[in-house]
């Protein structure tokens, strides 16, 4: 669902500008999702702050050292130059810590779902079908082209700010992934809808304790092979664009984003100490 994978996105602090400003408002944001979704008042809204507490808790204690690492490892690999088996490392090493964020994440929620009343359950349903509809106007409209031409403006996007202005060659290239990469953004709003047919079920069988979190870090399972191997080719584009990036790159560049994730990793360990200490 992607209520919950942008909860798991928020404990990963992903494009953010600074680690200890979001970090310091997860909560409110991961409250307000979850209500928008679930619809809690009274004691159940008390219960949900107490479970938000926890799970940013274990993160701050368990995830924030191992993102410290990781961090500190990229930089390390980027400043002698990528390969394609760091792309590989940190392309698994990010899904390792998406499920393990989805696993407490979702364990943290399980009792408070068993208990949700019909009328929440019908809201949960409105809600996921809008997040679905909002889904399509942001990402199914438009012709092929068109799709194509928004993907290299928002890859390029992302790009400079990590590493600054891109060069003519750089941006060139960006376009070239864009025009080959497979578009799969109807398979993905396909298997998304199949996922969330599974939650739902388990949801209104009331067995969230005993099946969701395990259905949730298991979200490929079941998933269309045509669609696998459309990610898969995806990904593949994507390194291999990557790669050529970072030939391309200039040394004011490289030196940008290698300090920018050794800033990482410093936030993410003053954090985790702050954490320790309270």
């Amino acid at each position: 669902m992607r209520i919950l994978l942008a909860v798991a996105a928020v404990a990963l602090l992903q494009a953010c500008s600074g680690v200890q400003l979001v970090y310091d408002n997860a909560d409110t944001f991961i409250r307000w999702r979850l209500q928008q979704l679930f619809d809690l008042h009274g004691d159940a809204a008390d219960e949900l702050d107490e479970r938000i507490e926890a799970f940013l808790r274990w993160h701050r204690k368990n995830e924030l050292p191992i993102y410290a690492s990781d961090f500190d490892d990229g930089a390390r690999r980027l400043a002698r130059g990528l390969k394609h088996e760091d792309l590989v490392w940190g392309y698994d090493a990010f899904h390792v810590r998406v499920r393990e964020s989805l696993r407490m994440a979702v364990g943290e929620m399980a009792p408070l779902l068993d208990r949700l009343t019909p009328a929440q359950l019908r809201h949960m349903e409105q809600q996921i079908a809008e997040e679905n509809r909002k889904f399509a106007r942001e990402n199914l409209r438009g012709s092929e082209r068109e799709r194509r031409e928004r993907r290299a403006q928002r890859i390029v996007e992302r790009l400079e700010d990590w590493v600054g202005s891109l060069s003519q060659a750089q941006v060139d290239r960006v376009k070239e992934y864009s025009a080959r990469a497979p578009l799969i953004n109807e398979m993905r709003d396909r298997d998304n809808k199949r996922l969330q047919v599974d939650v739902i079920a388990i949801i209104r069988a009331r067995e969230a304790k005993k099946r969701l979190a395990e259905r949730v870090v298991n979200f490929e399972q079941g998933r269309d092979p045509a669609y696998t191997a459309a990610r898969d080719a995806n990904v593949q584009e994507f390194f291999a664009m990557l790669l050529d990036l970072d030939r391309l790159a200039t040394r004011e560049q490289r030196s940008r984003l290698v300090a920018e994730l050794h800033r990482y990793a410093a936030e993410f360990r003053a954090l985790a100490t702050r954490s320790a200490a309270s």
